[in-house]
């Protein structure tokens, strides 16, 4: 339900189905934080879903607004006006963590994305940003499948290094 790092074993775990209450004990007595979401099959799965619509939508937008910021020259007006709607967020700390783990793990996040349009459309709902996440994701793991990211660390060179570099690959590609 987050990033491994730093919990490590102690990350939370959902567990759900007719068989999760009695499976909770032995993983929290080998050191697991898991949790009964249900005993229903399908509620720990929904849960993941949703938060991932979420967590990996953010991400989408961030790495699709702050490029685009960046191109026209107007990230810092951007993120200043971030900073004022959302004052508990660093803005620019987030991007470069957002970039990072996209360009890491973008791959396996789209085709989660793609789970997470499914859980959305079981809804009886449209998976707008669900859909369009996937294919965010999906675009930046083959910019880094191409190298565009070689040798990059997002979190410590700052979201805009990557933003350019992204912007970069866009004006080659149109070059044909």
């Amino acid at each position: 339900m987050t990033p491994i790092a730093p919990y490590r074993i102690r990350v939370p775990l959902l567990l759900g189905g007719p068989s999760a209450a009695a499976l909770q004990p032995l993983l929290v007595a080998l050191g697991f934080d898991a949790t009964v979401a249900s005993d229903k099959l399908g509620v720990a799965s929904a849960t993941k879903m949703c938060r991932s619509v979420m967590i990996k939508g953010l991400e989408a937008m961030v790495i699709e607004s702050f490029t685009a910021a960046r191109a026209y020259g107007v990230e810092d007006q951007v993120l200043a006006s971030l900073a004022e709607t959302f004052p508990g967020i660093d803005w620019e700390k987030q991007g470069g963590y957002f970039f990072q783990r996209v360009i890491q793990h973008g791959r396996r996040r789209a085709e989660e994305m793609r789970e997470a349009a499914e859980t959305v459309r079981e809804a009886g709902l449209e998976p707008w940003s669900a859909a369009g996440t996937a294919e965010c994701q999906a675009w930046v793991a083959e910019l880094a499948d191409a190298g565009v990211f070689a040798g990059s660390d997002a979190a410590r060179g700052g979201w805009r290094l990557e933003a350019d570099r992204v912007l970069d690959a866009v004006k080659a590609k149109a070059r044909g």
